[in-house]
């Protein structure tokens, strides 16, 4: 078996080994290409020790970020490459971070730390995959475990409870029963968690294809106080109805939240650490997650488009068709048309009137308050086509709301 590995990831090993080392790449690349994915990240691991490393690469190429435990930033052809030395690791105090590292010269003893079997294998051209503990056909049927006693795995890091979930959602697999079981005993552990990293194994776990069967309530529970059981057992079928992705992370942010309402919602994503953009954005979606059916798509796509931009318009119209099925029609052509409108420049903001204030002042409305009110009634004869968006017109326009 070979794996077809990255240049700059093939020209350090071969240094490494060269230079009399046991080095191979190590961990999600080696998983990644068993299952025909294409690798984000080349991590190695090596025999060297950091100092050893950082002579034989030169320190102008090595950027220390990890030296307490072993890890060293390479930078080869462009790009940043980690090799971290063969380690096994002590107590976990904080339940989080090893008390102690030490460092050993054989790769198995390295692999016997590392949380899943899919994660625990390494590879080099001279000795192929070296796989102690079954990852491979562990790929192969699918199912997601933990290196030796899962308890020991849980106890010495509880972001791995999470991260099981993630990566039996990213792949679509299925969970190693003792592995599942010593994950629910321990996830009050998850308290021990920074909510920092808590969010991002959330989002990662809801980017995934069909992530509901994966919002295990128990875990949730920890994770996701403020959402009931019944929320939960509500919304997991309307978050696998919504567009998978990073960048629709919003939408199923807000199928997962909507129970809590807008104000819940900012809480809850305030606590977990959001970002401001995707706090706003997962709010907005929640206040108006249910349209009723309005009187004119025209209209109602083009007062939309005046408050949120088109990437917001198309999140909520993805909410929707997760929501209320059976409008999916309606949903698609909202979609469709808030694109048409928002490339053709169509009017749908005051800053798009073909006048403005000094205008307005000119034709002998009062400066102040009352000239924001009288805008925004022309933007809405403009979006009713009651006059067109033209000067002349909208001019014509202010006369007649001053003489009403």
């Amino acid at each position: 078996m070979t794996i077809r590995m990255d240049e700059g990831a093939a020209e350090l090993l071969d240094t490494l080994h060269r230079a009399g080392y046991a080095a191979y790449v190590v961990g999600g690349c080696v998983r990644d290409s068993l299952l025909g994915l294409t690798p984000h990240d080349w991590d190695l691991c090596t025999s060297a020790l950091p100092q050893q490393g950082m002579e034989l690469f030169g320190e102008e190429k090595c950027i220390p970020t990890g030296l307490q435990h072993g890890t060293v930033t390479v930078k080869q052809g462009g790009g940043l490459y980690e090799i971290t030395t063969f380690r096994t690791e002590g107590t976990y105090t904080d339940g989080r971070h090893p008390d102690e590292v030490h460092f050993v010269p054989d790769v198995r003893e390295d692999l016997a730390r590392r949380d899943f079997t899919i994660n625990a294998m390494a590879y080099n051209e001279k000795e192929g995959l070296v796989d102690p503990f079954g990852g491979q056909a562990d790929l192969q049927s699918g199912i997601l475990r933990a290196v030796g006693v899962p308890h020991q795995r849980f106890t010495e890091d509880a972001l791995r409870i999470l991260r099981l979930y993630r990566f039996a959602a990213r792949f679509g697999f299925s969970i190693d029963p003792p592995t599942a079981q010593a994950a629910q005993e321990l996830c009050a552990h998850l308290d021990c968690v920074s909510v920092e990293r808590i969010e991002e194994e959330l989002a990662k776990l809801l980017s995934a294809p069909a992530p509901a069967a994966y919002l295990d309530e128990k875990i949730l529970g920890v994770v996701l106080p403020e959402l009931s059981p019944e929320a939960l057992a509500a919304a997991k079928p309307v978050v696998d109805a919504c567009p998978a992705g990073e960048q629709a992370l919003p939408v199923r942010l807000a199928a997962l939240l909507l129970s809590l309402g807008e104000d819940g919602t900012r809480r809850t994503l305030r606590r977990l650490r959001c970002s401001n953009a995707c706090i706003e954005e997962t709010a907005v979606l929640v206040r108006e997650a249910v349209p009723g059916v309005p009187v004119s798509l025209n209209i109602y796509a083009r007062r939309l488009l005046g408050k949120y931009n088109l990437c917001t318009v198309q999140r909520l119209a993805a909410l929707g068709t997760a929501l209320q099925p059976e409008r999916s029609a309606d949903f698609a052509a909202l979609s469709e048309l808030a694109e048409q409108l928002d490339a053709d420049g169509v009017c749908c903001r005051v800053s798009q009137l073909a006048v403005n204030g000094r205008d307005l002042m000119a034709a002998g409305v009062p400066a102040g308050p009352g000239i924001r009110k009288v805008l925004e009634a022309l933007l809405d004869g403009v979006i009713r086509e009651e006059y067109p968006n033209e000067r002349q017109a909208l001019l014509i326009a202010v006369q007649q709301l001053a003489a009403s």
